[in-house]
This record gives C-alpha cells, sequence and structure tokens, in this order.
C-alpha cells in the first residue's frame, strides 16, 4: 500500500516529491532517511527549503515548505543540506533586520563577522538558572506598581484586536532602551509589514539601533516560516545571554500568530484538531518555545510578548497555555481603551508574581493592595450609582468613588510613541513618584484639584504645576 513508483525514488541522498498538499510537501528517499528538523532544497534551482516534520514510513518523509511552493511538482529533486535551519549568530548581526533564513532584509548590504547556529536548542538545565528575582523598571505607572516586571522573567501582553498591545510593546522598548545597558532583540511573527518598517524608521530615529537586532516573519508569509521566527530570535538572544554574557530584552509580537501557524501546519499535516480547532500539540509546542527563555548565572533574556486575544475571550486555549508560563499578565480591556484610560491596562484582571512582599518593598506591596481594593469597590458601586445616581452613596462610598476616579486617571500616561497622534509629550516616570502619587490620593491629599487634572500626567509634580 505504500510502495512508491521507481521514477519517484530518490538515489544518493536525494529524495524526490511525492506530493505537495500547500505548504506540506511529502518525498522519498530510497535509502537513509533524513533526520527529523533537517532542511532539505527543492525546486528546479533549488529555492524551495522544505523542514522535515515526521518519517511516515522507511522511505517517506514529510515537511513543511518555508517559502511558497508554486512551481514545485512531483517527481523534483530535493537535496539535503545536512543539517538543520541555522540563525546567524555573533556582533556582526546588530542594528540589522533579519527574515527566518538569516537573510538580512533591511538593504544595508552583506552580513560580516557572524557565525551559524542552529535554531533548535534544549532549555538551559536547572542546575544553570539564576534563582534571585528582581524587579524590572519600565517608566509606566500603572505596570511598575500594580503588575512589576521580573528581570529574566516574562510578561504577556493579552488583547484584542485594536487596544494598543503593539502601541504598549513600543513605548516599553522606547522607554528600557535608553536605561537598559543590554541590548534588544525585536521578533515579529505574524504581523503587519507596516509595523515592521515603522519601528525600524523610530528606532533609527531614537539612535537605538546599534544595540539592537530585528527579526520578521511576516502574515503574508506561509506559516512555516511564521511557525519558525521566534526560534530564530531565541537562537540570537541565547547567543548574547551566554557567550557575550549580557542581559538581553526579547520582545515578540504576537505570540498568538506563532500557535496559529503551528494550527495551520497540524491542518494540512493531517492530525486531529483539538478544542476549538487547536492543534493537538498546542502545549509542546509552545513550551519548546518559552522554556528557552531563561534566567542563568551569566546573563537574563527578559521576554515582554504580545497575545492577541480572539474575541476578547480569555478562556481561549491559546490564551490559558500562554498565562501558564509567564511571571506577569498584562490585560488591555476594550472598555478602558473606550472610555481614553490609556494604556488601557484592566488593572483587576492583570496580575504579576513579583508583586509580593518579599521582592517588592512592604509599603509598595500594600499601596498596590490599597489601590486594587479601591478599584474592585468602585467596580462593585458602579451598578449603584447607574440606577440610583452617586447622591444615594454613603459619604464613606462617595470618597472610595471620588478616589477610585482619581486613580484611573492618574495611572493613565502620555506615550512617547504617540506623541505624533495625541499632541501630548511623553512622559517616564520613577517607581517612587508614581508610588508617592497614588499614596496623596488614597490619603485624600489632592482632594482640591478637579478629577480632570490627574488625567495624562507623568508624576504628581505635573499636577501641582
Amino acid at each position: 500500500m505504500n510502495a512508491i513508483p521507481p521514477n519517484l525514488n530518490g538515489s544518493d541522498g536525494t529524495g524526490k516529491v511525492i506530493s505537495v498538499r500547500g505548504s506540506v510537501v511529502d518525498i522519498s528517499f530510497s535509502s537513509h532517511l533524513p533526520p527529523v528538523y533537517t532542511l532539505l532544497k527543492a525546486g528546479n534551482s533549488e529555492q524551495i527549503p522544505i523542514e522535515i516534520l515526521s518519517h511516515l514510513d522507511a522511505h517517506r518523509v514529510r515537511g513543511v515548505a518555508l517559502t511558497p511552493t508554486q512551481g514545485l511538482a512531483r517527481g523534483m529533486t530535493v537535496k539535503n543540506t545536512g543539517g538543520p535551519l541555522k540563525a546567524p549568530v555573533g556582533k556582526g548581526i546588530f542594528s540589522r533586520m533579519f527574515d527566518v533564513f538569516g537573510n538580512t532584509i533591511d538593504r544595508q548590504g552583506e552580513l560580516s563577522d557572524v557565525h551559524w547556529r542552529s535554531i533548535h536548542q534544549y532549555p538551559p538545565p536547572l542546575g544553570k538558572r539564576s534563582t534571585q528575582s528582581e524587579i524590572f523598571e519600565t517608566g509606566i505607572k500603572l505596570i511598575d506598581v500594580l503588575v512589576p516586571l521580573e528581570r529574566g522573567g516574562k510578561a504577556g501582553l493579552f488583547g484584542g484586536a485594536g487596544v494598543g498591545k503593539t502601541v504598549l510593546l513600543t513605548e516599553m522598548i522606547h522607554n528600557m532602551i535608553g536605561h537598559h545597558e543590554g541590548m534588544s532583540i525585536f521578533c515579529g511573527i505574524g504581523e503587519r509589514c507596516r509595523e515592521g518598517e515603522e519601528l525600524y524608521r523610530e528606532m533609527k530615529d531614537a539612535g537605538v539601533l546599534q544595540n539592537m537586532v530585528m527579526l520578521f516573519g511576516q502574515m503574508n508569509e506561509p506559516p512555516g516560516a511564521r511557525f519558525r521566527i521566534g526560534q530564530a530570535a531565541l537562537t540570537m538572544a541565547e547567543y548574547f545571554r551566554d557567550d557575550e554574557h549580557r542581559d538581553v530584552l526579547l520582545l515578540m509580537d504576537n505570540i498568538f500568530r506563532f500557535i496559529q501557524a503551528g494550527m495551520e501546519i497540524s491542518g494540512l499535516m493531517g492530525q486531529m484538531p483539538s478544542r476549538l480547532g487547536y492543534q493537538p500539540t498546542l502545549s509542546t509546542e509552545l513550551s519548546r518555545l518559552e522554556e528557552r527563555i531563561a534566567n542563568t548565572d551569566t546573563g537574563a533574556i527578559t521576554a515582554i510578548q504580545a497575545v492577541y486575544v480572539p474575541a476578547d475571550d480569555l478562556t481561549d486555549p491559546a490564551s490559558v497555555h500562554t498565562f501558564s508560563h509567564l511571571s506577569a499578565s498584562i490585560v488591555l480591556s476594550r472598555k478602558r481603551a473606550s472610555e481614553g484610560l490609556y494604556p488601557a491596562i484592566d488593572p483587576l484582571q492583570s496580575s504579576s508574581k513579583m508583586a509580593t512582599p518579599g521582592i517588592v518593598s512592604d509599603r509598595h506591596y500594600s499601596l498596590a493592595q490599597d489601590i486594587r481594593q479601591t478599584l474592585a469597590q468602585y467596580e462593585d458601586l458602579k451598578d449603584i450609582i447607574a440606577m440610583l445616581g452617586l447622591e444615594q452613596l454613603s459619604s464613606d462610598d462617595r470618597k472610595v468613588v471620588f478616589r477610585a476616579r482619581k486613580l484611573e486617571r492618574f495611572l493613565t500616561q502620555p506615550f512617547f510613541t504617540t506623541e505624533q497622534f495625541s499632541g501630548i509629550p511623553g512622559k517616564l516616570v520613577t517607581l517612587k513618584n508614581a508610588l508617592d502619587g497614588c499614596e496623596m490620593i488614597l490619603q485624600d491629599k489632592l482632594d482640591d484639584y478637579p478629577e480632570r487634572a490627574f488625567y495624562m500626567i507623568g508624576g504628581i509634580n505635573d499636577l501641582k504645576k
């Protein structure tokens, strides 16, 4: 039943194409089968790279093409490259922009001073991992006060379409690169090429491109390229962490597109879909990517990842599986965005493992708890206010409402990356300033100021000006 016609049997280490279904290609070899993850080259001029994903039997392999398969036909010869897909690493990759194959796409000439390394690496063993927890300041009030990030940790920005994930990610790059002594890697997975081009220009204008590397597997590329671009970015990050002993800031936009690419490949490979049509190997594929992001005794990879949430449903399997890997989850709210409260982070749904008394100061912890409690009480009172009006509340409840509304507005912030749209100059706020402002609001020391005075300011000194 599995017999292959003689004219489709490869010989001398070369293979022959026996079927093409979208991006998935079946190839036969007469003798030795190449291992899984081996890169093959197919087509008349060997221009179509194919990565082997499974062995079907003693003579056939199934792989996924990393470029479009137009022009590929049955019977065409397939060459074994003898190794996996590789990414360039070394000092020569700074300020450059790459695709999944390690080719430069910024038209800035040839690469130099690099060597090539397989994109498939194991996570660092537990014995090499660092056990210290440190806070990573971003200069964004709401994040630093309520959802502090971890140096060498993984933070996720969760939100539906158009609530500000990419803007928040870009603002973090802007704020961190200035006072972040390490280097940054931006990885665009299945996002718009316009966003990549804008980011490149912004980083160039800001003069921080020399400490940055960018990789893109764009929305218009086949699922194979989108599926592997994250591993290529991690290979570069691991080089700087392990070989150069530097701290790396890894920014990924968007993890959902990585999962989506895996779902497309899984369907083409003929695997039975799991819940809501996701691939049965979702958990394994995500773990292979996420577990490589780690803090070792030589350096740290701090990852900030945007995660698109389909239909704003946080119980979607893609979101649920991603939550389990993160040290901080920042949830963006469409309701807050519609009210103009930017960044549109939901303080009650967002959480961080760093917000404990052992890691942040006791004052920071108690203030964060008081802020959450005040905002939660206000949320409960909103229905009563909508039905009966503010006048029907007790004087204590009215105070809670006024405090919460001032806190909500104080936790908004003008961004540097949106100056050209809003006309408001961007602000960077230290953690101390943010905590001082929140404390004064909670202690009713700023009752003389109207609510609108707290909207889109930096520290509390801006209010007094």
